[in-house]
């Protein structure tokens, strides 16, 4: 089978496709055929290696090798262990700290994190939901808290997890603000965004006392820096886990009652996550937003492209001919 390896961390010209053997599932797994996956900050993060604390993750001297999280395909095989799908079903979900899923195929439990695809969507779009679909619930409901009539700052909401932070916290009752460049305000307004304030001609920051939560998707903005806007029993929530970033989530735990913290969503993902994700998006209360589309054979420009932190929404790369 193709993939998409990366053996060294580096620019994204350190990734090459090569042929590698096709894996055969074990008696609790399933093989799947991938026909769509996304790449994301945190795929390029995986393959620079930065900031550090990702190399606990992806490697700490060098890459695993394929790189790539979340997938949306087909279910060749099943284990003999095996009932909870089979041959021909459609699935998306995720393979977490295993990596692997910029291949043509991957073995995963089938007990794990997977769900049936959403009927409404695409393997593109459904892999996008088990990236920033995932994320934004975890931060969201599961840290933050979020109840009904929050007042919720959403800080690149332009973006693969703002897009469905807007959405989800609109799904929670919240009254929600997104941050974005002018360009992309009408996107996060038609998302439900009550209100959209440009970073280029406004600082949300100065807006003393007016959030219960700020999520920071794109980690433009600090805990320092964003505090004077919080409630006072405010929650800052960012995506990025620099040394600071956990100092700060570590000391406010324990001391003041405006709270630093963070998630690591992807590393352990419940089951039954995917499972209401699917429900929302076949409901309609979520929609995937999709930038570009790129082959796997166009793999370094897509890198290139999510780098350049313009993209809306989400990065397709498919592993179909």
């Amino acid at each position: 089978m193709r993939a998409i390896m990366c053996t060294k961390y580096g620019a994204p010209e350190v990734l090459f496709i090569n042929d590698v053997p096709k894996p055969s599932p074990k008696d609790n797994e399933v093989l799947i055929r991938i026909h769509e996956t996304i790449v994301t900050p945190a795929d390029c993060a995986s393959r620079k290696g930065e900031p550090f604390i990702v190399r606990f993750f992806a490697g700490l001297f060098k890459p695993k090798g394929i790189l790539g999280v979340e997938l949306g395909g087909v279910v060749e095989e099943a284990g003999e262990k095996v009932t909870r799908f089979q041959k021909g079903d459609h699935v998306y979900g995720s393979s977490s700290v295993g990596f692997g899923a910029h291949a043509e195929y991957i073995c995963l439990p089938a007990d794990g994190t997977l769900a049936p695809k959403p009927s409404t969507l695409g393997f593109g779009e459904a892999a996008a939901i088990s990236d920033g679909g995932l994320t934004a619930l975890t931060f969201l409901q599961d840290k933050a808290q979020i109840q009904e009539g929050h007042k919720v700052l959403i800080n690149g909401a332009s973006g693969s997890v703002g897009t469905f932070a807007v959405q989800i916290a609109k799904y929670f009752g919240a009254h929600v603000t997104g941050v974005c460049s002018g360009k992309n305000a009408k996107l996060v307004r038609s998302l439900g965004a009550d209100k959209v304030v440009d970073y280029t001609q406004e600082d949300f920051t100065k807006n003393h006392n007016a959030y219960d939560i700020i999520f920071d998707t794109v980690a433009k903005s600090s805990f320092s820096a964003s505090k004077k806007a919080l409630k006072p029993k405010g929650k800052y929530l960012t995506t990025v886990p620099t040394f600071g970033v956990m100092l700060q989530v570590l000391w406010t735990s324990i001391f003041g009652g405006k709270k630093a913290m963070f998630a690591a969503a992807g590393l352990n993902p419940e089951p039954k996550k995917f499972t209401f994700l699917k429900e929302l998006a076949e409901e309609g209360v979520i929609t995937p937003v999709i930038d570009k589309r790129f082959t796997l054979d166009e793999i370094v420009d897509a890198h290139k492209y999510v780098e350049t932190g313009r993209k809306k929404g989400n990065i397709v790369v498919s592993l179909t001919s």
